[in-house]
């Protein structure tokens, strides 16, 4: 008894589980970000895609967690490392991959590319180039969602590197002041550019950047969707209930360099293998999966192909939309 009482004591330390089609849920749509990446990765070396491109390869756990707990009508803003969070939302895999490719189809219609793509249906506010802007357009997402008294939730997906910039501290001011329904979301990869955290942050431990300000936060194991999904569920239910922001830091890892142009020299190949084969986000929901018999390694195979058929439409579909007709330059232009 006592045994099977300790057993069940350890089971319950961990992230809550989630259903059986909750896991297969987030697997695909881990593996839909991770193989979408590395075909943008290889269409930017063919040259198809111009200007910046960042990556999202090993955060997948983060918004596809934070999704999970998400409900209807919350939305999403972010940074440039963006694309990650369109997919795992909705947005069409070949809309986005236009906008990359400058085309057409393009969510932004071919003018935005990587940094900058929207989409009010799936309540997607950006791609923001500024590093640190989302915060403050976040914050009015909220204050708006205040004022209409619509229940619903935004969420501002920054990372360590913006999380040291002056305006998110004057959002977070704001946003307690108000009791403003937002959760911030701080996606620490370790590296701000090419910046280890510990010799750019005073504080490393980013979930008390909100402590002067009252608001609450905590750490989370940001290679764990599991674990992603528990802790958002708590940070909506508290924003939602009208008692102000909520941060989360999501302790993750980006296994490329910052973008396309990053040789990532400033980490070992040592570094990145480890986090690799001991805390990747897809594999550990595959190991899941298998061991409790949820799904065969047929059935991920067939995941994995229906995935990669998705991803080279979106490719062969972006690569032959037309570009943008030159009236377009004048489209958009607040005078």
């Amino acid at each position: 008894m006592a045994g099977r009482q300790a057993a069940k004591a350890i089971v319950e330390t961990g992230p809550k589980p989630l259903s059986n089609e909750q896991e297969l849920s987030a697997y695909r749509a881990m593996l839909l970000i991770r193989r979408f990446e590395e075909k943008a990765g290889q269409m930017y070396g063919m040259g198809f895609i111009g200007g910046f491109c960042h990556l999202y390869i090993g955060q997948e756990a983060v918004v596809v967690g934070i999704k999970l707990a998400m409900e209807e009508g919350d939305q999403f803003i972010t940074g440039y490392r963006d694309h990650g969070h369109m997919l795992a939302i909705g947005m069409d895999a070949n809309g986005v991959m236009a906008e990359l490719t400058g085309r057409r189809g393009g969510y932004s219609r071919g003018k935005g590319g990587s940094m900058h793509m929207f989409s009010v249906e799936k309540q997607f506010f950006g791609g923001h180039g500024i590093v640190g802007a989302q915060v403050s357009l976040g914050t009015g997402l909220a204050f708006a969602n205040r004022y209409k008294k619509n229940g619903k939730v935004a969420l501002a997906f920054f990372g360590d590197g913006a999380a040291n910039q002056g305006q998110v501290y004057e959002s977070f001011n704001m946003a307690e002041l108000w009791r403003l329904p937002i959760v911030y979301v701080i996606e620490n990869n370790k590296y701000a550019m090419g910046t280890s955290v510990s010799r750019s942050s005073a504080q490393t431990d980013f979930s008390k950047r909100g402590v002067s300000f009252n608001i609450p936060g905590e750490q989370v194991d940001g290679m764990d969707v599991r674990a992603v999904r528990e802790a958002a569920e708590r940070a909506l239910k508290h924003a939602r209930e009208g008692n102000g922001p909520y941060i989360l830091e999501m302790s993750t890892y980006r296994y490329r360099g910052h973008s396309m142009s990053d040789p990532a020299k400033y980490r070992s190949k040592e570094e990145v293998q480890k986090m690799r084969s001991e805390h990747d986000p897809i594999e550990q929901v595959r190991a899941r999966l298998l061991a409790n018999g949820i799904a065969t390694e047929a059935d991920l195979k067939a995941i994995d192909a229906e995935v990669r058929d998705i991803v080279q439409q979106s490719a062969d579909f972006a690569t032959n939309d037309p570009e943008p007709d030159a009236s377009e330059l004048w489209t958009d232009i607040v005078k």
